[in-house]
């Protein structure tokens, strides 16, 4: 393995329970990190000090105890991974037979922006203090190629995705004189157990038939893909990159052939 200059630094990775946010973890424990994994579900600690604590990323007071118990239990936090993130898709107004079949609704819209929006904002708000203290630190919020191009039926995801993306260009205008670096990861379609969650098998094998004919590498991604991005980013030697969103799709095809 290559020596990426993180070993013994303390990470804080989001939605760690499984998915992408578990692969993360994982990644950066195999570096010799100590990982603060977060999220509402029971999930794992890290070999190697590593603590698993159950946090409500919506809750400011709960995100900020538990930055605290990081700082005590583990030290300054150098890299921060927004990871956490929830779907709750519906069609803005769907019509059948021409009468009104269902809307999307407030409580579907205001979950999905208060994980994935206001989550993103709340972590970040209560970490930075630490880093500038510290003197520096990585930012690195999860995103999605469907907030570069949208998707049918996910009018709440995608405005938090686009919106991780603004906010990931603000921070690093306003961070970067601190000498911490933010940048944001936008994965295209991945095999976790939340893209699987709603599907049947027969439907998750033609979902996973169609997104591999989309991608140019002719597959969909796996967790570990999006790990190992996210540890690029973090890493010193990407010391001069701030501001960015790093496509990992695999090479979708229908919006760039459009």
């Amino acid at each position: 393995m290559i020596e990426t200059g993180l070993k013994n630094k303390v990470i804080i990775v989001t939605g760690a329970a499984a998915g992408i946010g578990l692969a993360t973890a994982r990644r950066f424990a195999l570096e010799g990190c100590r990982v603060a994994s977060w999220d509402v579900r029971d999930g794992e600690a890290q070999p190697g000090g590593g603590i698993f604590q159950k946090v409500d990323v919506t809750s400011a007071a709960s995100v900020d105890s538990a930055v605290e118990e990081v700082a005590a239990r583990l030290g300054a936090v150098y890299v921060l991974v927004n990871n956490a993130g929830i779907l709750r898709d519906g069609q803005l107004v769907k019509y059948k037979d021409g009468a009104l079949a269902g809307v999307m609704s407030d409580e579907q819209f205001d979950a999905v922006i208060g994980v994935n929006l206001k989550g993103v904002f709340t972590c970040t708000r209560a970490v930075v203090p630490c880093m500038i203290k510290a003197g520096g630190g990585v930012i690195l919020n999860a995103s999605s190629v469907v907030g570069l191009y949208g998707n049918f039926g996910q009018t709440n995801y995608v405005a938090t995705k686009a919106g991780v993306i603004g906010m990931t260009k603000v921070w690093a205008r306003e961070l970067g004189k601190y000498q911490i670096r933010v940048n944001a990861v936008a994965p295209g379609f991945i095999a976790t157990e939340m893209a699987r969650a709603s599907r049947s098998d027969s439907e998750w094998a033609e979902t996973e038939r169609r997104m591999s004919q989309r991608a140019m590498m002719g597959r969909i991604g796996t967790p570990e893909n999006i790990s190992n991005a996210v540890m690029f980013l973090a890493a010193p030697e990407a010391g001069f990159i701030t501001a960015q969103q790093l496509v990992v799709d695999g090479g979708r095809m229908d919006y760039i052939a459009r």
